[in-house]
């Protein structure tokens, strides 16, 4: 497997991880958009306490707040990609993938999923960022409108080499832009052990 289908693979097992929670808790909503809500919140800038992050996701699942107490493995999972989805946005090496599902699904639902996660995305920025959007630099705003464009786009998409290709393209610069304004509204990591020069 080269390296590229790896991460595919590890992309796509993620992405199924999600989808057997949802199940499993009988969430209305898609994994897609909550993971899109996550992102959008951490790339304004925001960090997020466990127990918030729980209770937004208990909201977003449509779950009873002590669903988290009664399920053994629902809080550790979600803590857990909390801290993995923050690691990876704040990663130089750009991995941060959309939880997306991959190319076993029909095209109608993996542009379903990208149309959730976007609509996600978006929802976090604005709770997360509020009025600071509106100074930040053009090409964020018309990253943001264009967002805001593949979120109305219609689901309903017939399977062609086109389409596909259109998906890929679409799916790839909504990954870099999440990835840009995370860049904007995110001091750089420090490195572990860096002291401050003095000079």
């Amino acid at each position: 497997m080269s390296e590229s289908d790896t991460s595919g693979a590890a992309r796509a097992a993620e992405f199924e991880r999600w989808a057997n929670v949802f199940t499993a808790h009988k969430a209305f909503s898609h994994p897609s958009e909550l993971h899109g809500v996550l992102c959008g919140r951490l790339a304004a800038g925001t960090r997020i306490e466990e127990q918030q992050w729980l209770a937004m996701v208990c909201e977003h699942m449509g779950l009873a707040d002590q669903a988290m107490e009664e399920s053994d493995d629902l809080a550790p999972f979600m803590y857990g990609a909390y801290e993995k989805t923050l690691a990876q946005l704040q990663s130089s090496e750009m991995t941060f993938q959309p939880l997306l599902p991959d190319d076993d699904y029909a095209i109608e639902q993996r542009l379903e999923a990208l149309i959730a996660w976007v609509r996600g995305f978006l929802e976090g920025m604005a709770l997360a960022a509020g009025a600071s959007l509106g100074q930040a630099p053009d090409e964020i705003r018309e990253l943001i409108e264009d967002m805001v464009a593949i979120s109305q786009l219609s689901e309903d998409e017939e399977s062609d080499d086109e389409s596909e290709q259109q998906l890929l393209e679409i799916t790839e610069y909504v990954r870099l832009g999440a990835l840009a304004v995370f860049t904007e509204f995110n001091e750089p990591e420090k490195p572990a052990g860096a002291t401050p020069t003095l000079h």
